[in-house]
């Protein structure tokens, strides 16, 4: 990856370019921890769907609990 040298904002156009980037990349860290998250309830979900009754009963769920847990949609808390 090719890095480039932070120098001194010299006018405007620098400050703006630099507001840029760091918007973009507060933007794509936002993507990423979101996709991470999506990705960890789904895992999440489907070890959920595994357990059989006696486990469910050991967390404190029911058969019912569950299954409407697992139904919802991953971008769903």
């Amino acid at each position: 990856m090719t890095s480039i040298p932070l120098q001194p904002c010299h006018d405007a156009a620098d400050a703006q370019r630099r507001q840029a980037l760091e918007a973009l990349s507060d933007a794509a860290h936002w993507v990423f921890a979101t996709l991470g998250e999506w990705r960890r309830r789904l895992r999440e979900r489907d070890q959920l769907a595994q357990l059989d009754d006696r486990m469910l009963r050991d967390i404190g769920l029911t058969r019912a609990d569950a299954h409407l847990l697992i139904s919802k949609p991953f971008w769903r808390a």
